[in-house]
């Protein structure tokens, strides 16, 4: 009955598992709130152990999803889907349209993206059986990859990060780099440009290669990232990296990264930082950027200028929760949490759903040709 618990406690509104053997598909989507909006968030593939090791995943990512659009100010809802598999071994045309028919099913309750092992070609084949997808390629109405805009996102917000520590910029700053994937390698290539010393790690050959030739970083390997003695430690890979292991070994005054659930114990590891003197980024604040950027895409004719500039909203949202932390003496994990939950109990208490007009359907028909 734990799953039943966890969905509970979380207050999730829907659950649905996938499952086709005669494609090999393996599928969690979970809708967390549809309170300001369509649950959106990405779709992620990846080799999980257990069923039960998917679910918790799915359940915190799309719980994260429904605090971030909240944070960001925008009229989304919380969702997020898994698919169990290798992506480099598993992927297939099938899998992914049967996927997509899955999605259509719940009518716009949830609309999917890009996330870790999905790419935009992906994305195109789960879009021929659902107009519920984002992060297309251009060539089909969309914004293509997401990753540019969130790693912008994370800079905002790593600048914010410095502002409010040191009073300064990132020139200078030496940066740490957990995860060199797509949008590891924008972030080291914005901070390149910005003055700053990167360190990075991962376990794909080529990331690293790309990595140190083209923007200068220099590769540790990926148990050390930790013990790189930085300014700013930035989780750019999988969640729940922050724990009771790893924080004491965090020589940095700063962790702000790309990476949903960095925290493995929101309240008790955020407290802990906090008493540690490490100034947090929340992660579903600072990486918001990839969201801003498809809800432009739902919203209007897509225009990535557009969307940049949103995205620098980020600074303005994380200086808010800093300030917050501070007045109340509470860690900025908590302050983060209070700022998107108060949104969506101040719009819930409106008793009524408009988001539904804000979604541009005849767009997401027009990808597909469907009427």
């Amino acid at each position: 009955m734990g799953l039943f618990q966890d969905i509970e406690v979380m207050g999730h509104e829907r659950v649905l598992v996938c499952s086709n053997p005669k494609v090999g598909l393996k599928a969690i989507i979970a809708v967390h709130s549809t309170t300001l909006g369509p649950g959106l968030g990405g779709v992620r593939m990846w080799p999980y152990a257990s069923f039960d090791e998917a679910v918790r995943d799915v359940l915190r990512l799309s719980r994260g999803m429904t605090y971030k659009a909240a944070a960001a100010g925008l009229n989304l809802g919380g969702g997020k889907a898994v698919i169990i598999g290798d992506p480099k071994k598993d992927k297939s045309e099938a899998l992914f349209r049967c996927f997509g028919q899955y999605v259509e099913s719940l009518n716009g309750l949830y609309i999917t993206a890009e996330d870790v092992g999905i790419d935009v070609q992906d994305c195109e084949l789960i879009l021929t059986e659902t107009r519920w997808v984002t992060g297309v390629s251009e060539a089909h109405g969309g914004s293509g990859d997401p990753s540019p805009v969130t790693a912008y996102g994370v800079l905002q917000g790593m600048k914010a990060a410095a502002k409010r520590k040191w009073s300064g910029d990132l020139d200078g700053k030496c940066v740490a780099i957990q995860g060199l994937g797509s949008v590891g390698l924008w972030l080291a290539r914005y901070l390149a440009d910005e003055g700053a010393k990167v360190f990075g790690c991962d376990i794909d050959a080529d990331s690293i290669a790309e990595a140190r030739d083209e923007y200068g970083v220099e590769i540790v390997p990926p148990e050390e990232i930790y013990d790189v003695d930085c300014d700013i430690f930035a989780p750019c890979a999988l969640g729940a990296i922050l724990n009771d292991d790893t924080i004491p070994r965090l020589k940095c005054s700063v962790v702000a990264g790309a990476a949903n659930n960095q925290l493995d114990n929101g309240e008790r590891h955020g407290e802990e930082l906090r008493t540690r003197g490490i100034l947090y980024a929340p992660d579903f604040v600072i990486n918001a950027g990839g969201l801003i950027n498809v809800y432009n895409e739902l919203t209007g004719n897509y225009n990535r200028e557009r969307a940049l500039l949103m995205t620098r909203s980020i600074y303005l949202n994380l200086m808010r929760v800093f300030e917050i932390a501070e007045r109340d003496e509470i860690s900025t994990a908590d302050a983060a949490d209070r700022v998107a939950e108060e949104r969506i109990t101040t719009i819930s208490q409106l008793g009524t759903q408009q988001w539904g007009r804000l979604i541009q359907r005849d767009k997401l028909h027009a990808h597909t040709g469907m009427q």
